[in-house]
């Protein structure tokens, strides 16, 4: 038994983490401290003013663990890994899934090429970025190709120089051919070394060449090739404009700034490099009811730059932050060179932060726009469900699919929706025990047993150990369950929701001799329902998924042969025969009933093999009813 009282005393004040877990065991917080002794006892001090958030927290915390550190560098790396393996409720947390785009040139190649990466390796080649478009990034690279006639191959130069005939770039003249050594190894450095030029941002070179070679072009009348010298001209011209001068000193930087409304907080970084800026990037951080700006951008800086490849030399914050002394250091090893953290207060780097500030601010006012919208889809479609069936409210719903293929190797989907959104953590499926024939009834009524037996089960065990139901797979039950079928898919659900005396609400839904649906079937009596409400819509993508996840599954256990066909054990039957079988027969009772002379008539049988067939269903329909 854990004794908070008692484990406080045993604290240590040395620098380390700590990971605050509830009666589940699950992680409710981390945090790292220069003292565990006094700042873990912190939180269990009464009337400290914390807010309602934290007292909540504190009200859930069943035990505690921490790891010392030797320094508070260390703590905070070790805090940002736990945060991210953990992402803990109450924690200022980053939702972040995107990867950047960086431009990589292969200098550890004898002949370099220019290549799309999304992760930045510590190996011999040089990288650009990162930027925020990745179909800039490709044009880019289409570009530098063309104008440098770089390769493109995967071919290992020198050693395959000479193997096989060139590619079709060398013949239409953008490639320069290093695989048939046309070109020279210094020949071609210099081509590489123009590329890196431009994209360090010296475009003047390429634009002097380009006009020089379109009016030697022009001049000796070869009016094709000085077009697509033009074209290339029009092109670095473009790409040139799209870079925004920031800064005059050069460096490489990261502006953050963010907008707050409430508990939404959108922070916007603009990824300068070599004083030009090629790019931004918005992130939303989440659980910061309590939090003030300057903590919400110090979370933001920690957990951003602790899963990002590239470190700029400088980061200009909108607030000054608590660790910013520590966090340099930290930033400043990672990268192995010196990371500065600044406030700008005045010019135009102030000006730059304000620029970033203000971004935030629309894209915060514009996606307030699509999470009504998404609102309206989700929590209103719910609302409306829920008040057609005159109920209080509905959180969870789940519904069940069948799948087979005329019978045979049944399985059952379960999905589950909360607050109109699919929740796929919570998704189940079931193999089918025992049902042999393409009965949909019989199979719904096996996967609602099994599905809800589990969740009593668990239930049973949670109450054991005081924990309240939810934390296992199967024990949180729904508000409404959703049958694909009409009066008899819920008579089903509920004969089986009555055996085991559960009180869920059912309904199913009413198709139309199209096969569309026209309406709810619930307590007896047809509802309808209109077809362009939103309501109406989530039903619908319910349906749907259901309908997705069991195809899905059957699909896979098909392709792996998991399913073992009854057909299998059946003497000289093998995979032909079977699938002859199911071809010629609707379902597995069909195939039971059929006679030795209908079975021996498909080509594929013999009359002994028919025979062995008819006498297999025999001596099963026997064994079953002796037993």
């Amino acid at each position: 038994m854990f004794d908070i009282q008692e484990e406080l005393k045993k604290l240590p004040g040395s620098p380390g983490v700590y990971i605050m877990r509830d009666e589940a065991g699950g992680v409710l917080y981390v945090g790292k401290a220069v003292n565990l002794h006094n700042r873990v006892r912190s939180y269990f001090r009464k009337n400290v003013g914390r807010g309602p958030a934290i007292d909540k927290m504190i009200s859930l915390i069943d035990h505690f663990e921490y790891i010392i550190t030797d320094s508070e560098l260390e703590a905070l790396v070790l805090e940002n890994n736990l945060i991210k393996e953990y992402s803990p409720k109450y924690n200022t947390l980053l939702k972040d899934d995107k990867t950047y785009p960086y431009i990589k040139v292969t200098l550890g190649e004898d002949y370099p090429r220019i290549l799309f990466s999304r992760t930045m390796k510590k190996d011999k080649s040089k990288y650009f970025g990162p930027y925020s478009s990745a179909g800039a990034v490709k044009d880019t690279i289409e570009l530098l190709n063309k104008i440098y006639m770089l390769r493109t191959c995967n071919r290992v130069l020198p050693r395959d120089i000479g193997i096989g005939r060139p590619c079709l770039n060398h013949h239409i003249g953008q490639c320069t051919a290093p695989c048939m050594g046309s070109v020279s190894k210094e020949e071609y450095a210099e081509q590489v070394a123009g590329a890196m030029e431009f994209l360090n941002g010296n475009y003047r070179p390429i634009l002097k060449d380009l006009e020089e070679r379109m009016k030697s072009a022009a001049e000796a009348l070869e009016f094709e090739d000085a077009a697509k010298l033009r074209d290339l001209h029009e092109s670095v011209k473009s790409v040139a404009q799209k870079q925004k001068i920031t800064d005059n000193d050069g460096d490489d930087k990261d502006v953050i700034a963010m907008c707050r409304d409430g508990e939404e907080v959108v922070v916007q970084v603009f990824f300068v490099r070599d004083g030009k800026l090629i790019g931004r990037e918005h992130y939303y951080m989440t659980h910061v009811s309590e939090e003030k700006p300057e903590e919400i951008l110090q979370e933001f800086v920690k957990q951003f730059y602790a899963g990002t490849p590239f470190l700029p030399r400088e980061l200009m914050l909108q607030y000054e932050i608590e660790d910013a002394e520590l966090i340099e250091k930290w930033l400043s090893e990672r990268r192995g060179a010196r990371v500065y953290i600044r406030v700008p207060k005045a010019g135009t780097k102030e000006k730059l932060v304000e620029l970033a500030a203000h971004n935030a601010e629309i894209i915060l006012t514009q996606d307030r726009e699509k999470l009504k919208r998404e609102e309206g889809r989700t929590i209103g479609a719910v609302k409306e469900i829920a008040s057609l069936l005159k109920m209080d409210g509905i959180e969870r719903m789940e519904a069940f699919d069948i799948s087979n293929t005329n019978g045979f190797e049944n399985v059952a989907s379960m999905v589950v929706f909360e607050k109109g959104k699919p929740k796929k953590s919570d998704y189940r499926k079931f193999r089918i025990k025992t049902v042999a024939g393409p009965d949909d009834y019989a199979c719904m009524k096996e996967a609602l047993t099994r599905r809800f037996t589990h969740g009593i089960e668990e239930n049973e065990e949670l109450s054991k150990k005081s924990i309240d139901p939810g934390y296992g797979s199967f024990s949180r039950f729904p508000d409404l369950l959703l049958m694909d079928g009409g009066k008899g898919q819920v008579n089903i659900a509920l004969e089986v929701l009555g055996s085991l005396g559960l009180d869920i609400a059912v309904c199913g839904m009413v198709k139309d001799d199209h096969h569309r649906t026209r309406g709810i079937y619930f307590n007896g009596e047809e509802l309808p329902i209109d077809v362009h409400s939103e309501g109406f819509k989530l039903v619908t993508r319910i349906q749907d998924e259901a309908h997705r996840f069991a195809i899905e599954y059957h699909k896979s256990l098909r392709g792996k042969t998991q399913i073992k066909s009854i057909l299998d054990d059946i003497p000289g039957i093998g995979p032909a025969r079977r699938k002859a079988l199911m071809r010629n027969f609707q379902s597995l009772s069909e195939i039971a009933q059929a006679s030795a002379e209908d079975i021996a008539a498909i080509p594929e049988f013999t009359p002994a093999s028919a025979e062995a067939v008819v006498n297999y269903f025999r001596e099963r329909k026997q064994g079953t009813n002796n037993s």
